[in-house]
């Protein structure tokens, strides 16, 4: 299983050398993929959660893509509404080109409703949208002559039922988000339902999860996956590879904006994982 992690690119404190730093902290540590997420316009109900500045996933990913050179370089999730499709198809083409292949679409429907209206897209008309689009843009990658895109993986994300339908369909992967440790088995077996009910074939599971070191452990039955002393986090994610998971993304932004200006507490746990994980790999 491939472990990957979601950089904070946003709020105060965020800024080209902490950018830098992170991922190279990412793929020195031998993480294999690095993924940022997606806004355009802080808006207030945007704001509450991701405080500006937002740096703009392609611009970042790309610009990351010259200061790294193994590490794959993803969006989780890019709001596919926001952006013409043929547009994204372009840009997301570039970038995987540019970088040597290493893109990872990771896609969603967006939840914010005042940046939908000041983007002027429809907030109602979002997942029609984005199936939509997702249709066109995989149409234009077979114009190989002019994308020349490689293959771009999709993950689709979103927890509900929609969203694994969504994956099913027009995925290559099904990406939940900032999952309770016990809703995952739960939720596989469903995938497993909805793909059946469609005769289609079980997309891959690439699910990402919190990233939270505690010196205690966690014991209330609400604890997220990720969440809880190194031993915790180790079994979450033991337990989401026993599931047969391909990829998790660790996010390590819990919505205390302290951590991005020291980030060093994040990176601290990330090694520990990362050790683990190579003393599995070598077993």
């Amino acid at each position: 299983m491939r472990i990957g992690v979601n950089v904070p690119n946003f709020a105060p404190g965020t800024d080209p050398d902490v950018l830098r730093r992170w991922a190279q902290t990412v793929e020195g540590l031998g993480f294999d993929l690095l993924m940022v997420s997606d806004h355009i316009v802080v808006t207030p109900d945007v704001a509450e959660q991701y405080p500006a500045p937002f740096y703009e996933p392609f611009t970042t990913l790309s610009w990351l893509a010259g200061v790294t050179s193994r590490v794959r370089l993803g969006t989780t999730v890019l709001i596919v509404p926001y952006r013409h499709p043929l547009l994204t198809a372009r840009m997301a083409a570039n970038l995987n080109r540019l970088s040597g292949g290493r893109l990872v679409l990771g896609v969603g429907v967006g939840w914010a409703r005042q940046e939908f209206e000041a983007l002027g897209v429809p907030f109602g008309r979002r997942g029609a949208l984005t199936d939509e689009y997702l249709r066109a843009m995989r149409s234009a990658w077979q114009d190989t002559e002019d994308y020349d895109s490689g293959a771009i993986p999709i993950w689709v994300g979103g927890n509900s039922d929609a969203g694994m339908r969504r994956a099913v369909l027009l995925g290559d992967a099904w990406h939940p988000l900032r999952v309770a440790p016990g809703q995952l088995a739960e939720a596989v077996g469903r995938l497993k339902i909805i793909a059946d009910e469609q005769g289609r074939p079980v997309p891959a599971v690439v699910p990402r999860i919190a990233l939270r070191e505690t010196s205690e452990p966690i014991t209330a039955p609400d604890r997220l996956a990720g969440v809880g002393t190194i031993d915790q986090i180790i079994a979450d994610i033991d337990q989401i590879r026993s599931l047969g998971a391909e990829t998790v993304v660790l996010d390590p932004f819990n919505d205390d904006l302290t951590e991005i200006r020291q980030p060093e507490r994040a990176w601290r746990t990330l090694a520990a994982v990362a050790a683990y994980h190579r003393s599995q790999e070598v077993r």
